[in-house]
Protein backbone atom coordinates (compact mmCIF):
# COMPACT_ATOMS: atom_id res chain seq x y z
CA UNK A 1 0.00 0.00 0.00
CA UNK A 2 1.32 3.44 -0.92
CA UNK A 3 -0.55 6.70 -0.53
CA UNK A 4 -3.67 4.78 0.46
CA UNK A 5 -3.74 2.79 -2.80
CA UNK A 6 -2.92 -0.87 -3.31
CA UNK A 7 -0.06 -1.60 -5.71
CA UNK A 8 0.30 -4.67 -7.90
CA UNK A 9 3.44 -5.71 -9.79
CA UNK A 10 3.12 -7.83 -12.95
CA UNK A 11 6.26 -9.50 -14.29
CA UNK A 12 5.96 -11.40 -17.59
CA UNK A 13 8.71 -14.01 -17.73
CA UNK A 14 10.09 -16.63 -20.10
CA UNK A 15 13.08 -18.77 -19.06
CA UNK A 16 14.33 -16.31 -16.43
CA UNK A 17 15.40 -18.69 -13.66
CA UNK A 18 18.73 -16.90 -13.21
CA UNK A 19 17.14 -13.53 -12.55
CA UNK A 20 13.53 -13.88 -11.44
CA UNK A 21 14.21 -14.49 -7.75
CA UNK A 22 16.39 -11.39 -7.56
CA UNK A 23 13.73 -9.36 -9.34
CA UNK A 24 10.91 -10.44 -7.02
CA UNK A 25 12.97 -9.84 -3.89
CA UNK A 26 13.97 -6.36 -5.05
CA UNK A 27 10.39 -5.07 -5.15
CA UNK A 28 9.64 -2.34 -2.58
CA UNK A 29 7.94 -3.57 0.61
CA UNK A 30 4.87 -1.44 -0.11
CA UNK A 31 4.01 -3.48 -3.22
CA UNK A 32 0.95 -5.47 -2.17
CA UNK A 33 0.96 -8.24 -4.77
CA UNK A 34 3.67 -9.59 -7.05
CA UNK A 35 2.52 -11.74 -9.95
CA UNK A 36 4.94 -13.55 -12.25
CA UNK A 37 3.25 -14.58 -15.49
CA UNK A 38 5.18 -17.59 -16.75
CA UNK A 39 4.91 -17.60 -20.53
CA UNK A 40 5.97 -21.18 -21.16
CA UNK A 41 9.34 -21.39 -19.42
CA UNK A 42 11.29 -24.62 -19.82
CA UNK A 43 13.49 -23.93 -16.82
CA UNK A 44 12.89 -23.26 -13.10
CA UNK A 45 11.45 -19.76 -13.52
CA UNK A 46 8.19 -20.67 -11.77
CA UNK A 47 9.96 -22.46 -8.92
CA UNK A 48 12.36 -19.59 -8.29
CA UNK A 49 9.57 -17.00 -8.46
CA UNK A 50 7.44 -18.84 -5.90
CA UNK A 51 10.44 -19.31 -3.62
CA UNK A 52 10.99 -15.55 -3.71
CA UNK A 53 7.39 -14.89 -2.67
CA UNK A 54 5.57 -14.21 -5.94
CA UNK A 55 2.26 -15.59 -7.09
CA UNK A 56 2.90 -17.49 -10.34
CA UNK A 57 0.29 -17.78 -13.08
CA UNK A 58 0.70 -19.67 -16.32
CA UNK A 59 0.09 -17.82 -19.59
CA UNK A 60 -0.79 -20.75 -21.83
CA UNK A 61 -0.35 -18.90 -25.13
CA UNK A 62 3.07 -17.56 -26.05
CA UNK A 63 3.34 -13.77 -26.33
CA UNK A 64 4.40 -10.83 -24.19
CA UNK A 65 0.92 -9.34 -24.26
CA UNK A 66 -0.68 -12.65 -23.34
CA UNK A 67 1.61 -12.87 -20.32
CA UNK A 68 0.73 -9.33 -19.21
CA UNK A 69 -2.99 -10.04 -19.57
CA UNK A 70 -2.64 -13.23 -17.54
CA UNK A 71 -0.89 -11.32 -14.78
CA UNK A 72 -3.58 -8.66 -14.77
CA UNK A 73 -6.24 -11.26 -14.05
CA UNK A 74 -4.58 -11.78 -10.66
CA UNK A 75 -4.39 -8.08 -9.75
CA UNK A 76 -8.05 -7.11 -10.12
CA UNK A 77 -8.20 -5.61 -6.62
CA UNK A 78 -5.07 -3.45 -7.03
CA UNK A 79 -5.48 0.29 -7.68
CA UNK A 80 -2.18 0.79 -9.52
CA UNK A 81 -0.37 -1.74 -11.69
CA UNK A 82 3.39 -1.70 -12.26
CA UNK A 83 4.94 -3.71 -15.09
CA UNK A 84 8.55 -4.87 -15.10
CA UNK A 85 10.57 -7.40 -17.06
CA UNK A 86 11.86 -10.50 -15.32
CA UNK A 87 15.49 -10.30 -16.45
CA UNK A 88 16.73 -7.84 -13.77
CA UNK A 89 17.29 -5.06 -16.31
CA UNK A 90 14.79 -2.78 -14.55
CA UNK A 91 15.70 -1.32 -11.16
CA UNK A 92 12.68 -1.90 -8.93
CA UNK A 93 14.12 0.40 -6.26
CA UNK A 94 12.91 3.18 -8.60
CA UNK A 95 9.28 2.01 -8.59
CA UNK A 96 8.17 5.07 -6.62
CA UNK A 97 9.26 7.30 -9.52
CA UNK A 98 6.55 5.68 -11.61
CA UNK A 99 3.85 5.33 -8.98
CA UNK A 100 3.97 8.71 -7.24
CA UNK A 101 2.75 10.83 -10.22
CA UNK A 102 -0.32 8.59 -10.30
CA UNK A 103 -0.85 8.94 -6.56
CA UNK A 104 -0.68 12.74 -6.71
CA UNK A 105 -3.10 12.86 -9.65
CA UNK A 106 -0.81 14.28 -12.32
CA UNK A 107 -0.81 11.18 -14.52
CA UNK A 108 -2.74 8.00 -15.19
CA UNK A 109 0.11 6.29 -17.05
CA UNK A 110 3.82 6.80 -16.34
CA UNK A 111 6.48 5.29 -18.60
CA UNK A 112 10.07 4.78 -17.48
CA UNK A 113 12.48 6.11 -20.12
CA UNK A 114 15.84 4.40 -20.46
CA UNK A 115 17.34 6.52 -23.20
CA UNK A 116 19.89 9.31 -23.25
CA UNK A 117 19.01 12.65 -21.59
CA UNK A 118 16.02 11.08 -19.82
CA UNK A 119 17.24 7.67 -18.74
CA UNK A 120 20.34 6.06 -17.25
CA UNK A 121 20.94 3.00 -19.39
CA UNK A 122 24.08 1.01 -18.67
CA UNK A 123 26.44 0.87 -21.63
CA UNK A 124 25.44 -2.05 -23.84
CA UNK A 125 22.09 -2.63 -22.14
CA UNK A 126 20.20 -1.28 -25.17
CA UNK A 127 21.33 -2.31 -28.63
CA UNK A 128 21.52 0.24 -31.47
CA UNK A 129 18.58 -1.51 -33.13
CA UNK A 130 16.49 -1.18 -29.98
CA UNK A 131 17.33 2.51 -29.67
CA UNK A 132 16.52 3.18 -33.33
CA UNK A 133 13.28 1.22 -33.24
CA UNK A 134 12.09 2.94 -30.08
CA UNK A 135 13.00 6.34 -31.49
CA UNK A 136 11.04 5.67 -34.68
CA UNK A 137 7.96 4.47 -32.81
CA UNK A 138 8.07 7.45 -30.46
CA UNK A 139 8.46 9.81 -33.43
CA UNK A 140 5.31 8.33 -34.96
CA UNK A 141 3.43 8.75 -31.67
CA UNK A 142 4.51 12.38 -31.55
CA UNK A 143 3.62 12.91 -35.21
CA UNK A 144 0.12 11.54 -34.72
CA UNK A 145 -0.77 12.71 -31.21
CA UNK A 146 1.84 15.33 -30.29
CA UNK A 147 3.13 13.66 -27.13
CA UNK A 148 6.88 13.60 -26.53
CA UNK A 149 7.54 10.05 -25.37
CA UNK A 150 11.17 9.03 -25.75
CA UNK A 151 10.84 5.31 -25.01
CA UNK A 152 8.54 2.28 -25.05
CA UNK A 153 10.15 0.93 -21.90
CA UNK A 154 8.52 -2.07 -20.18
CA UNK A 155 8.98 -0.54 -16.70
CA UNK A 156 5.81 1.51 -16.24
CA UNK A 157 2.86 2.14 -13.93
CA UNK A 158 -0.79 2.74 -14.72
CA UNK A 159 -3.95 3.29 -12.72
CA UNK A 160 -6.04 0.13 -12.95
CA UNK A 161 -9.26 1.93 -13.90
CA UNK A 162 -7.47 3.74 -16.71
CA UNK A 163 -5.90 0.53 -17.96
CA UNK A 164 -9.26 -1.24 -17.99
CA UNK A 165 -10.74 1.62 -20.03
CA UNK A 166 -8.11 1.11 -22.73
CA UNK A 167 -9.32 -2.44 -23.47
CA UNK A 168 -5.87 -3.76 -24.22
CA UNK A 169 -5.85 -6.44 -26.90
CA UNK A 170 -2.26 -6.73 -28.16
CA UNK A 171 -0.84 -10.16 -27.42
CA UNK A 172 2.77 -9.73 -28.55
CA UNK A 173 5.59 -7.22 -28.23
CA UNK A 174 3.35 -4.37 -29.35
CA UNK A 175 1.79 -4.37 -25.86
CA UNK A 176 3.74 -1.36 -24.56
CA UNK A 177 3.17 0.87 -27.58
CA UNK A 178 -0.50 -0.09 -27.74
CA UNK A 179 -0.90 1.11 -24.16
CA UNK A 180 0.77 4.43 -24.94
CA UNK A 181 -1.13 4.99 -28.18
CA UNK A 182 -4.50 4.15 -26.64
CA UNK A 183 -3.80 6.41 -23.67
CA UNK A 184 -3.07 9.26 -26.08
CA UNK A 185 -6.19 8.53 -28.11
CA UNK A 186 -8.23 8.62 -24.90
CA UNK A 187 -6.52 11.88 -23.86
CA UNK A 188 -5.40 10.42 -20.58
CA UNK A 189 -2.78 12.43 -18.71
CA UNK A 190 0.51 10.62 -19.23
CA UNK A 191 3.99 11.12 -17.84
CA UNK A 192 7.52 9.93 -18.47
CA UNK A 193 10.34 9.71 -15.94
CA UNK A 194 14.00 8.76 -16.23
CA UNK A 195 14.83 5.27 -14.98
CA UNK A 196 17.95 3.16 -14.81
CA UNK A 197 18.46 0.20 -17.12
CA UNK A 198 21.00 -2.60 -16.68
CA UNK A 199 22.31 -5.37 -18.87
CA UNK A 200 19.88 -8.22 -18.61
CA UNK A 201 20.70 -11.53 -16.97
CA UNK A 202 20.42 -14.33 -19.51
CA UNK A 203 19.70 -14.21 -23.24
CA UNK A 204 17.28 -11.75 -24.81
CA UNK A 205 14.26 -13.29 -26.55
CA UNK A 206 14.16 -10.34 -29.00
CA UNK A 207 17.49 -8.62 -29.54
CA UNK A 208 19.38 -11.90 -29.34
CA UNK A 209 18.15 -13.05 -32.77
CA UNK A 210 17.52 -11.42 -36.14
CA UNK A 211 14.11 -13.02 -36.31
CA UNK A 212 13.22 -11.60 -32.91
CA UNK A 213 14.36 -8.08 -33.81
CA UNK A 214 12.50 -8.02 -37.13
CA UNK A 215 9.38 -9.61 -35.68
CA UNK A 216 9.14 -7.31 -32.69
CA UNK A 217 9.92 -4.18 -34.72
CA UNK A 218 7.36 -5.00 -37.36
CA UNK A 219 4.72 -5.71 -34.75
CA UNK A 220 5.34 -2.44 -32.94
CA UNK A 221 5.05 -0.40 -36.13
CA UNK A 222 1.89 -2.28 -37.11
CA UNK A 223 0.28 -1.48 -33.74
CA UNK A 224 1.14 2.23 -34.08
CA UNK A 225 -0.37 2.33 -37.58
CA UNK A 226 -3.50 0.50 -36.47
CA UNK A 227 -4.08 2.90 -33.60
CA UNK A 228 -3.27 5.95 -35.73
CA UNK A 229 -6.04 5.10 -38.18
CA UNK A 230 -8.58 3.85 -35.66
CA UNK A 231 -11.77 5.88 -35.70
CA UNK A 232 -13.34 5.17 -32.33
CA UNK A 233 -11.54 6.37 -29.21
CA UNK A 234 -11.31 4.00 -26.28
CA UNK A 235 -13.23 5.00 -23.19
CA UNK A 236 -11.32 7.22 -20.80
CA UNK A 237 -10.70 10.69 -19.48
CA UNK A 238 -10.77 13.71 -21.78
CA UNK A 239 -8.14 15.59 -19.81
CA UNK A 240 -5.04 16.88 -21.55
CA UNK A 241 -1.71 15.14 -21.74
CA UNK A 242 0.76 15.69 -18.92
CA UNK A 243 4.43 15.64 -19.82
CA UNK A 244 7.52 15.93 -17.71
CA UNK A 245 10.10 18.40 -19.03
CA UNK A 246 13.36 16.89 -20.34
CA UNK A 247 15.98 16.34 -17.68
Amino acid sequence: MRGGLSIGLVIPALDEEQAIGRVVRSAPPWVDRIVVADNGSRDRTAVEARAAGALVVVADRRGYGYACLAGLDETRDCDVIVFSDGDASDDLSETALLVDPILDGTAELVVGSRVRFRGRAERGALTPVQRSGNALACFLLRLRWGASFTDLGPFRAVRREALDSLRMSETGYGWTVEMQAKALRARLPVGEVAVSYRKRIGTSKISGTLRGVVGAGSRILWVVARQAFAHARPAGSTRGVHEEPPL
